[in-house]
């Protein structure tokens, strides 16, 4: 089993560390993976996009050109990634923002309104990127959402260990609006 996935929006939304938290999570149930990140030197507010690859065998190389998973947080991504879904893969995507919905049909289409749910309902758009991921962990089942919260322990500064309830919180929701 080989997962390719690429995880895009503007930088500052919670890219790099969704990727991150998925790759912990993984490598703590014992598979191989691969994180690569790209951003701009603007960082927040360019864009910015990471892939990640979970493998029960060894990954032969980090680069990706078609995806299993893409999540798209902005209209950007979304445009650039939409077509490099593989065929009966799946695309998640932000829809309280992007207006331009997604036109595939021959790909597993989610649409989570992950910054109205953080914003209305968590009250903190900082944890609209867990909805999403627990979107995905629903969807797929790469990794078990105990694995993830561990990882959230790990890769969650110390200083920010108190937001983990409620990014617990949001996983739990991004999974509830699958």
């Amino acid at each position: 089993m080989l997962l390719e996935m690429i995880f895009a929006g503007f930088g500052g939304q919670g890219v790099l560390s969704m990727g991150t938290l998925l790759a912990y999570a993984a490598m703590k149930e014992g598979k191989e993976i691969s994180w690569m990140p790209s951003y701009g030197p603007e960082m927040r507010g360019g864009t910015a996009n990471c892939i990640v690859n979970i493998s029960d065998q060894m990954i032969s190389s980090p680069i990706v050109s078609k995806y299993d998973v893409a999540v798209a947080l902005n209209q950007p991504s979304l445009k650039k990634f939409e077509p490099r879904v593989k065929k009966g893969g799946i695309l998640i995507w932000e829809s309280s923002t992007i207006k331009e919905p997604p036109t595939r049909t021959d790909i597993n289409v989610y649409a989570i309104p992950a910054i109205e749910k953080a914003i209305n309902e968590l009250k903190n758009i900082k944890v609209m990127n867990m909805l999403l991921l627990g979107a995905l962990v629903k969807i797929n089942k790469i990794v078990k959402i105990e694995s993830l919260l561990l990882a959230l322990k790990e890769t969650l500064p110390e200083r920010h260990h108190h937001l983990i309830p409620l990014n617990k919180k949001a996983i739990e929701m991004g999974m509830k609006l699958v």
